[in-house]
This record gives C-alpha cells, sequence and structure tokens, in this order.
C-alpha cells in the first residue's frame, strides 16, 4: 500500500511537470481496480494491464494518455480475448475536451467497451461507462422529426453532404409554392392559396415571413415582396 501511494504521488509530481509518460497511468489504475478487491498485473501479453478477483472473468484495460483511433483499435483486439475491456485516459480539460470525452464515451458504450479517465491534478480515476452491450435510447420527438421532414421534401432537391448553408428544406418549397402563386396571381387571402398551393400553413407561413418574400396588405390578405420575386429568380 506504501509502495503504491509513493507511485501516485510520483505520477501526480511528474504530471504537475508536464513530464508524464502513458506508463504513468498505471498506478493509478492499479490501484482503481486494486480498491474494488481485483489482483492487477502490468503488460500481460499483449494486454497493458490485466486484472482479476477470484473466479470473475479476466479484465482488461488499454492505456492512453489521450485517445486516438489506436487505442479503440487496441480494445477491440482485446475483445477476443475477453469480454470486459477498458479503455483508459488522461481526462480532457476545457469546454473541447469535455465535448470529446462525451463523444468518446457514446463510442465506447457503441462499441461494448469501458471507459476510465484520470485526473491530471489529483490522478483520480472515474469511471464513465462499464463495457457491455448497449442499446441506445431512442429520440421518439427527433426520430419522428427527420421522417417528417423526408416526407415532406418533394424529389431530392440536395446533394447529400452539402453544407447546410442553402439548402432545399421542406419549408422552403412550401414557401416557394406560395411565391410563384402570388407572382401569378397578385395579392391573395391566406385560405386561397392554401387550398391553390396544396400547402395547409400557407396563411401562417406567410405570416411569419421567415425569408422576407411576404407582406400583409390587408387582412387575411398576402402579396410577394421584392425580395420573393428575387426568391424566385435564386432558388427557380
Amino acid at each position: 500500500m506504501i509502495v503504491t501511494q509513493l507511485r501516485l504521488d510520483l505520477c501526480a509530481h511528474m504530471l504537475h511537470e508536464g513530464s508524464m509518460k502513458e506508463r504513468e497511468l498505471y498506478a493509478p489504475i492499479k490501484a482503481h481496480f486494486e480498491a474494488q478487491g481485483y489482483e492487477v498485473k502490468g503488460e500481460v501479453g499483449a494486454a497493458d494491464v490485466m486484472a482479476r478477483r477470484g473466479s470473475e472473468p479476466a479484465v482488461i484495460i488499454e492505456l492512453k494518455l489521450a485517445f486516438s483511433l489506436t487505442v479503440f483499435h487496441q480494445a477491440l483486439e482485446r475483445l477476443k480475448l475477453v469480454d470486459d475491456v477498458y479503455i483508459a485516459v488522461l481526462r480532457p480539460e476545457g469546454k473541447a475536451g469535455m465535448k470529446r470525452l462525451k463523444a468518446n464515451v457514446t463510442l465506447c458504450r457503441r462499441l461494448g467497451l469501458g471507459l476510465l479517465t484520470v485526473r491530471p491534478r489529483d490522478l483520480f480515476v472515474e469511471q464513465h461507462c462499464a463495457p457491455g452491450p448497449y442499446r441506445p435510447r431512442k429520440n421518439l420527438r427527433k426520430a419522428k422529426g427527420i421522417i417528417k421532414a423526408f416526407d415532406r421534401l418533394e424529389g431530392d432537391p440536395n446533394e447529400g453532404g452539402a453544407t447546410r448553408h442553402g439548402l432545399v428544406t421542406g419549408y422552403r418549397q412550401d414557401a416557394l409554392k406560395c411565391a410563384t402563386y402570388l407572382a401569378h396571381t397578385g395579392p391573395e387571402k391566406g385560405a386561397i392559396v392554401a387550398k391553390a398551393t396544396g400547402v395547409p400553413s400557407a396563411t401562417r407561413l406567410m405570416r411569419n415571413n421567415v425569408y422576407g418574400w411576404f407582406e400583409k396588405v390587408e387582412t387575411g390578405v398576402y402579396a410577394l415582396t421584392p425580395a420573393g420575386r428575387k426568391g424566385l429568380e435564386d432558388w427557380s
């Protein structure tokens, strides 16, 4: 126990000095699993760290200072040997680091891997997820939304992989229908535009005027603005 604490103190000092090596993660990870009753050994065969507790299946932990594709490849290879595999890395810092950590927690869950981080300032080990099968909880609202967006689009107006700026959406297609109708008829009641264009929400769409294409000329009656005529040219 005294030897383990000395190792932890040395690791913390080296990290503070900015000279920590990958192997310095071993002491805090070893202490973490020993506190749970595991016997822990380093560099066992292809494994960075291996832990066993009685007759339970063995656990393998792969060490890296930061997330990389390599550590995920190595961890997946270890799944051919045991069921429970962890990745252990230094805990990233800052807003960007937390965003990266969150994304990698999700990735580990998807791959059936566990994830541990070691906090730089005090070598505190935190478990973010455990190894095992993972089924993400579906976001039913977003799932319905994307199906609705698919069904609302007429044809296939966008190339996959294009930037979000300038994409044709179902909403824009509805606005174009209303604008096209008004360009031919002049000012018209929203209810008539809705019936003629097949856009049930035409009145609300023209009232909200997201693109600046419409103007209200009297109660319930809308006309096309110069911006609307230009929009028809740009999106024809």
